[in-house]
């Protein structure tokens, strides 16, 4: 009975025998980087799944509209949000990676509108749909003399500038350009970017600070992504993506 035990014991202590942590991950639908009717939950979940699993993780993915997924991650309800660009606020109540894709974020206009800007004092005569609760820039968000209008989702702000509801929506130029082929492929040729970005913002995950192990998941994550960027498999995902 006692050699028994001992063999039974030797196994738990085998580091292969050791289950591996299970993390829960939440981000919000935004295609093509996450949306669950796509391969791989989309392009930003299939590359956050992969690296974490290469860093010794497991995952339960979930999605929600985006204000739940910040209110979750808060509660603890959550331990990582998946695509989150960095804002003083969010460092608050959790750890940053560092950036694993990088978002380009762009206005759109109704086409043959001829908005333009050089400095965001530029835009104050316009009415700018933006996504309640996103951080474009610091610089966006703290400029109070921007006729910002909530909104809850890309499509919306796209039909908003279509009838003219406001002059401008924002959006990643991936995302747009993905929903453009997509649910706005009826109206897509009667809108245009503006030639200027907003600004280039990294994406990275967002791990909860009451979380006891947080700064090690990013450490381990962060490899992760290194090596798979060294190796191919990150450019593969994103060519699977096409992107």
């Amino acid at each position: 009975m006692k050699s028994w035990r001992a063999w039974l014991l030797s196994l738990f202590l085998l580091p292969g025998a050791v289950a591996a942590e299970q993390l829960r991950l939440v981000a919000d639908t935004w295609p093509p980087f996450t949306d669950q009717r796509l391969p791989g939950n989309g392009v930003a979940a299939e590359l956050v799944a992969t690296a974490l699993e290469r860093a010794g993780y497991t995952s339960d993915y979930r999605e929600v509209p985006w204000e739940r997924a910040i209110l979750g991650l808060q509660r603890g309800d959550y331990d990582v949000l998946i695509n989150a660009w960095y804002s003083d606020e969010r460092a608050g109540f959790g750890h940053f990676s560092e950036p694993y894709l990088i978002n380009r974020i762009r206005f759109v206009q109704r086409k043959g509108d001829g908005i333009a800007f050089a400095q965001l004092s530029d835009l104050y005569p316009y009415r700018i749909a933006v996504l309640r609760g996103y951080a474009y820039s610091a610089q966006f968000g703290a400029d109070k003399n921007l006729r910002k209008v909530g909104v809850s989702s890309f499509e919306s702000a796209a039909h908003m500038v279509q009838h003219g509801r406001v002059s401008l929506a924002l959006e990643d130029e991936y995302v747009a350009r993905f929903q453009f082929n997509h649910q706005l492929k009826s109206i897509a040729d009667q809108l245009e970017f503006l030639p200027t970005p907003l600004s280039e913002n990294g994406l990275h995950i967002l791990i909860r600070l009451t979380h006891g192990n947080h700064l090690e998941i990013a450490r381990r994550f962060d490899a992760a992504i290194a090596a798979m960027r060294a190796d191919g498999s990150y450019a593969a995902i994103m060519q699977r993506h096409g992107l």
